[in-house]
């Protein structure tokens, strides 16, 4: 290891150091890939596919342009749908305040889509001043569609009894085992949301391209567009290939402007907000789990574990440089003992005189909002989903699949409830009766940390609760959101909280330091980081890490002491 090191400071030494950023920048970006909220630890992958792009480093390298006078314009790559409705209102807020400053942003795609969901995509490159469209590409702005998949026919046919329960009706993740199409309350919650996402998305459009919001809602109707359709519709403003509009824009720049990377800028120019009153930045990403979670060296961790929040959170207490914390979340929920664990953290960082201000991501509902009710604000985007003030637990039920394929067991029992969370019997009346406790005690241990963190009567919370799930902009409205925006919103708002004058610069420092991989390999050997515990099985965090609704069923499948996700992937 020693060896090792060595050898990498020697080839560090004798690198060669980087050409400085000239003096006419364009700055290009590649938004193809999409943007992780978190690049969470160092991963061996890395090695591999290199550093993952990050929604902050996107954010910062913007911000950074923004005041730089080199800097003259921006071109950007875009196209697939790879980035969420919070992500993707976090990015035009910062295109828009970098054209605020007088410089221009150029969209080039390829194809929004070839025939496929473009809505998000194309509604994410009208917060540029231009945008080009490959001849042969096509805009597949066709509005905002929804599907969910039912499973219980399968179940059915397997032999598998799903036995759930819920608080209360809007809380419908487990529909997906439970029934063959949605409920009436089910229905009602994903049009409500498809209506308050579809409007925003609308006057978003209307506003980039300079267009009545019914103009817009017609044109949708008419989609998907071929590219010379979509020029004359007037949403694309040039036809051609990437090369050009690069060749164009660096016209704009001025005949010495120099293409440099996003990132390479950052690196060189160096991220604002690196010196001065410090700010803790805590991420809470992923599903909220007990414990320390589970960490793959290949793959990193998508989870929100009590105990490694938890040493965030106290670490950032202890130091007394820190003056407030913002607690990033992007979380569909998980588990209740957790979430309880980790909105202690909060309560106990704010009794220490740290203020705590959430900023949520694309999700933070159920658990995701349940961590984030006793911060002292909460900022989300109009398109996160939060919310969803609920609770389901139960059990699948494999007795008559293992009959079917040949497999029989045997038991013994010593306790009346042993057999409870057996997978292969139903719950006993008793049994069932203890299930309804648990359900009816953590919807009100829910609903009244809700109540007391944003200062609600009971009646107000029974009313945004139900298991719904609102839209960012829906939940400003009813007092469970305090303001809408990203990271600058919060982080005005966690200046005021701390009595840090607006023009004082700041050290945003993420809480706690992440550890190299060869840091997390030498603890390993040597004794000092106990192995992680493992919730669930290989397979089911295998899946959890598919799709939304395989992390909802892996969910379902785990202990049933949790709290569900939203009922919906996001729109598409």
């Amino acid at each position: 290891m020693l060896l090792a090191v060595a050898g990498g400071l020697l080839a560090w030494r004798l690198a060669p150091r980087p050409a400085a950023l000239p003096d006419t920048i364009l700055i290009t970006a590649d938004l193809t890939k999409g943007l992780a909220d978190n690049a969470g630890e160092d991963r061996l992958l890395q090695l591999l596919t290199g550093t993952e792009p990050t929604l902050r480093d996107f954010l910062d390298g913007i911000e950074r342009a923004t005041t730089d006078p080199r800097v003259k314009g921006l071109v950007a790559v875009v196209g697939p749908d790879t980035l969420g409705l919070g992500e993707t209102q976090q990015v035009r807020d910062a295109i828009a305040a970098f054209r605020a400053k007088g410089k221009f942003a150029v969209a080039y795609a390829d194809s929004f889509g070839e025939f496929g969901p473009g809505t998000r995509p194309y509604y994410l490159a009208t917060a540029f001043d231009e945008i080009w469209l490959q001849p042969m590409g096509n805009v597949g702005l066709t509005g905002l569609y929804s599907q969910v998949p039912f499973l219980k026919g399968t179940l059915d046919l397997l032999g598998i009894a799903p036995e759930f329960d819920h608080r209360e009706e809007y809380k419908t993740a487990m529909n997906v085992l439970t029934e063959t199409r949605m409920t009436p309350p089910h229905r009602q919650e994903v049009e409500a949301l498809l209506a308050s996402l579809g409007g925003q998305i609308v006057d978003g459009i209307a506003q980039g391209r300079k267009l009545a919001p019914q103009a817009v809602r017609s044109t949708i109707d008419r989609g998907p567009f071929l590219a010379d359709e979509a020029r004359q519709a007037k949403l694309v403003d040039r036809l051609g290939y990437r090369d050009q509009a690069l060749a164009a824009a660096r016209q704009r720049a001025g005949s010495d402007a120099q293409p440099v990377r996003l990132a390479r800028y950052l690196d060189r120019a160096g991220h604002p907000n690196a010196n001065g009153e410090r700010i803790a930045l805590i991420y809470g990403n992923g599903l909220i789990v007990r414990g320390g979670g589970s960490t793959d060296l290949l793959a990193g961790s998508k989870e929100m574990a009590a105990e490694a929040t938890g040493r965030a959170f106290r670490a950032a207490i202890r130091d007394r440089r820190v003056r407030a914390i913002l607690f990033r979340i992007d979380s569909p929920g998980g588990s209740v003992v957790a979430s309880e664990s980790i909105w202690r953290d909060v309560v106990y960082a704010r009794e220490h005189g740290k203020p705590v201000i959430v900023s949520m991501g694309d999700v933070a509902g159920s658990g995701g909002y349940y961590v984030a009710a006793a911060a002292d604000k909460i900022i989300a985007e109009p398109a996160t989903l939060t919310g969803s003030i609920g609770v389901l637990a139960g059990k699948l039920v494999i007795g008559k699949l293992l009959d079917k394929i040949g497999v029989s067991t045997d038991s013994a029992q010593l306790g009346t409830n042993a057999a409870m969370f057996s997978a292969t019997s139903e719950f006993s009346a008793q049994a069932h009766a203890r299930l309804e406790a648990f359900l009816d005690d953590t919807y009100k241990g829910f609903k009244q940390h809700v109540a007391d963190g944003r200062h609600m009567s009971p009646e107000a919370v029974e009313a945004v609760a139900k298991g719904r799930v609102w839209t960012g902009e829906e939940a400003k409205a009813r007092g469970l959101v305090d303001a809408l925006g990203g990271y600058e919103t919060a982080l005005r708002l966690a200046r005021q909280a701390a009595d840090i004058p607006a023009d004082a610069p700041i050290e945003l420092t993420v809480f706690p330091r992440k550890k190299s991989t060869l840091e997390r390999i030498f603890d390993r050997l040597s004794g000092e980081e106990p192995q992680p515990g493992i919730a669930a099985g290989p397979l089911v965090r295998a899946i959890a890490n598919l799709a939304p609704l395989a992390q909802r069923l892996a969910l379902l499948l785990d202990a049933p002491g949790l709290l569900a996700m939203p009922p919906i992937a996001p729109p598409k």
